[in-house]
């Protein structure tokens, strides 16, 4: 009986353990290996909209430290009409395993004369989450940083592709999913905010009823303030066709140019 209880208990602690770790798992339902998204980038300049770049984002199956997963990849790039005021070159790398869990963040952001790099290393140890930040500064400092939690942390990257899956059936304009988000040096609270429907025409030609998300940052508890509002395709696939990004030198748009390699078929698009 007593050898019963101990084979019991142990079963049961197996069992929290990966309830609590499966609790950074999410199943992916909107993109699969291979697909690879394309935008043209516009930037407010003097109140005139000027076309000042382009932007890609891919997703293929990779390996992360033995670990089958999810490489994705965004890459910005300004021409170099808009380099003459202000260079804009970031380039952003996640790992997520192939149940979406937060592997790996890497921000490398070259922004006017600034050149500073972000990284978030995940691991997670007794079904808790365990966070190593790094931050390369413009002055070429290095600032690391360990944390550990009891609930999941998210990156810029990760949250993107795990929101992709979220299922909007019965949200309501105002409804909001709250998340922790990591940087090089910091963890604050982040939500993603549903602001109903709204047909958007994309650079394709094509016009998509979309579903319109406002991504907020509450940094250094100062109150929530507006990053981006992404327009993602009311289907399954959830593509983002135009992104609204509300930057500190001004704004700027994406608006989606090419996809390939989608997961489902796009039924969203009106025209």
């Amino acid at each position: 009986m007593k050898k019963f209880r101990i084979i019991l208990m142990f079963m049961l602690l197996t069992f929290v353990g990966q309830n609590v770790k499966a609790q950074c798992s999410f199943q992916n339902t909107a993109f699969s290996s291979g697909e690879f998204l394309s935008y043209n980038l516009y930037y407010n300049w003097q109140f005139v909209w000027v076309k000042a770049g382009s932007a890609s984002f891919s997703t293929v199956k990779s390996v992360y430290k033995g670990t089958p997963a999810y490489r994705g990849s965004l890459i910005t790039r300004g021409n170099n009409k808009v380099d003459k005021f202000f260079v804009m070159r970031d380039t952003l790398l996640c790992y997520n395993s192939l149940n979406l869990e937060p592997l790996y963040y890497r921000k490398g952001a070259h922004e006017g004369k600034r050149y500073t790099v972000d990284e978030v290393f995940y691991s997670y140890p007794g079904g808790k989450c365990e966070i190593n930040q790094h931050r390369l500064k413009n002055s070429g400092e290095h600032e690391w940083k360990k944390s550990t939690f009891n609930y999941c942390i998210y990156d810029m990257m990760s949250i993107f592709m795990r929101a992709r899956s979220f299922d909007p059936t019965g949200w309501k304009k105002g409804f909001d999913v709250d998340f922790p988000m990591a940087d090089g040096n910091s963890v604050n609270p982040a939500k993603l905010r549903y602001q109903g429907k709204v047909n958007i025409k994309a650079d394709n030609g094509h016009t998509y009823r979309c579903l319109q998300l406002a991504y907020m940052e509450n940094e250094n508890n100062e109150g929530y303030k507006k990053i981006v509002d992404f327009y993602v395709t009311d289907d399954s696939n959830h593509v983002p066709i135009r992104l609204d990004m509300h930057l500190r030198f001004g704004s700027a748009k994406a608006f989606l140019v090419g996809m390939n390699g989608v997961r489902g078929k796009i039924t969203a698009q009106v025209k």
